[in-house]
């Protein structure tokens, strides 16, 4: 897969997962050796714009690509809340992660995307992928100019209703 591949595949809980590629940089390590949390909120990001934001002219991008967010278009996407539980260590290597997406929830002005950061699909062999951690992003769209919720649009919902499935149930939530 290369940095512009995305592909789609069944997910547990209903819903399609998008299959984000993701490389890593030599600076999202720490001194431990492994992708510092803080990188990898950034790695999420990555992931989300690569899958929901319009692409640029010449540029490839899944059909979930239909959110156009900019001041010059008078549309923000501001983010609500954040949760991440780190399951594994993610050290660094050349092939790049698999991030896979869906969404939790469709609301009237947000989001709810679901992520699995996962061991490259290149090196999964029999042994299957390792799910290094699994996220939630609440993503709100708003007015640049009020700053008032925006309902999401007929074709935004008509292209991300086939990636809604279940929330994730975090395991470690007291």
């Amino acid at each position: 897969m290369t940095d512009t591949e995305v592909h789609a595949g069944a997910g547990a809980g209903g819903g399609q997962r998008l299959h984000i590629p993701i490389h890593l940089r030599w600076g999202d390590l720490d001194a431990f050796n492994h992708v510092n949390n803080t990188s990898m909120l950034k790695l999420l990001e990555e992931a989300r714009v690569r899958a929901f934001w319009l692409p640029a002219p010449g540029e490839d991008a899944p059909g979930t690509a239909v959110l156009e967010s900019s001041i010059h278009h008078g549309v923000l996407t501001l983010i609500a809340r954040q949760e991440i539980e780190y399951l594994a260590p993610v050290p660094y290597q050349r092939h790049p992660l698999d991030v896979q997406m869906w969404f939790g929830k469709l609301g009237g002005s947000s989001i709810e995307v679901c992520y699995e950061v996962c061991s490259p699909l290149e090196s999964a062999g029999d042994a299957g992928q390792t799910v290094y951690a699994r996220a939630t992003t609440v993503v709100v769209k708003v007015d640049a100019a009020t700053g008032r919720p925006l309902r999401l649009s007929a074709a935004e919902r008509e292209a991300w209703e086939p990636y809604v499935g279940d929330p994730i149930d975090y395991a470690h939530r007291r």
